[in-house]
């Protein structure tokens, strides 16, 4: 089925209106957002519905600069402090009966001409489309290589339902129930919606527009907090199968091989403690073998400086046990957790509590 030509919904909106919805933590990248937001030309949201989700505020309000142009349709509402899979949806419920959502992360830049290629985006929707994805951008240095953090972050250009701009339709939100809020960081709530609304038998189609996903300051550790992902990938596989990884175009990581190096370390240990030094010392030589080559392969194609060799160093040895930790600590979370069948995905949601606004401080 092609485009359709453009009609007006029982809520009075023409059915390509959308809402733009975006979680914040208040990080100063929002206003660049809605300032690249304002700037993009073509139709502009009938609304936009940015979610507080910071956690232990006291109430203060979220301070951020809203365009001229936005400031008429911008609501704030108060998140639960859950992560962006709950903030995404007290969002789109709070912003009405308007046919589209956009979702945008805080910390991109809408493309100049996002607003107009949105809108052929929508007209090219048929009946049967749940949601448009973008194409993301994300610049690296073109003066060095890219460090692992670089690296990481420009796997978002390539992630296939990558919400950082992505349109659904609202039906589509509501037949499946919208993002499961089990899922608690920025990880596989993306993969884990687009798997159910195919499931139950839409289609996601991909998008002509442009949005900048900018590489943000990162601390040396941050590769061992994104260990915390091994969790939720213990529950994709619950919900949705082994085969999950290959139909969400996901990369499968490097768990077994962290599960490796960390026995290894384990058992150097235990056999140190029994008294067993021969034993004990080549168990140690094949920990420092997989940690040598885990470390060697992650600063390969990076700018090989003395302070990105070091973190690479320092963290090569803290992510095995960090990725098993959080695996285990998955299968535990979710031993109890049955899989999806039929189309228990699109079973309506509890009744949850209306999100309270607030406005906007400029």
């Amino acid at each position: 089925m092609g485009g359709r030509g453009q009609r007006v919904t029982g809520s009075g909106h023409a059915d390509d209106a959308y809402a733009v919805v975006i979680p914040t933590l208040g990080r100063p990248s929002l206003s660049a957002c809605l300032r690249a937001l304002a700037e993009a030309g073509g139709p502009r949201p009938v609304r936009v519905v940015l979610v507080d989700d910071r956690h232990g505020t006291g109430g203060a309000p979220l301070t951020v600069d809203v365009p001229a142009p936005l400031r008429g349709v911008t609501s704030v509402v108060r998140g639960r402090a859950r992560g962006p899979a709950a903030a995404r949806n007290d969002g789109w419920r709070a912003a009405g009966d308007v046919p589209w959502i956009v979702f945008l992360d805080d910390d991109v830049v809408p493309g100049p001409t996002w607003g107009d290629d949105l809108a052929l985006d929508l007209a090219e929707a048929t009946d049967d489309t749940a949601a448009i994805t973008a194409r993301i951008d994300v610049p690296l240095p073109p003066d060095r290589r890219p460090t692992d953090w670089e690296r990481s972050t420009a796997g978002l250009a390539t992630a296939r339902w990558i919400t950082a701009d992505m349109a659904y339709r609202r039906a589509a939100l509501e037949a499946v129930g919208g993002f499961d809020e089990r899922f608690q960081r920025a990880f596989r709530e993306d993969a884990d919606l687009a798997l159910r609304v195919i499931g139950a038998g839409w289609t996601v189609n991909t998008g002509a527009r442009s949005t900048t996903h900018p590489v943000r300051p990162a601390d040396r550790w941050v590769s061992v907090r994104l260990q915390a992902g091994n969790a939720d990938d213990v529950l994709m596989t619950r919900l949705h199968g082994p085969g999950w990884w290959s139909r969400a175009g996901a990369p499968r990581g490097r768990l077994p091989g962290h599960l490796a190096v960390t026995a290894t370390a384990a058992a150097a240990l235990s056999c140190a403690v029994l008294g067993r030094p021969r034993a004990a010392a080549v168990c140690a030589a094949a920990w420092l073998a997989g940690t040598a080559e885990f470390a060697l392969a992650r600063i390969a194609p990076g700018p090989r400086t003395r302070d990105e060799v070091a973190t690479m160093a320092l963290t090569s040895v803290a992510i095995p046990p960090t990725a098993v930790w959080h695996w285990l600590r998955g299968q535990v979370a979710h031993r109890h957790t049955p899989a999806l069948v039929a189309y228990e995905a699109g079973a309506p949601p509890r009744a949850r509590h209306r999100p309270v606004r607030e406005r906007v401080r400029p």
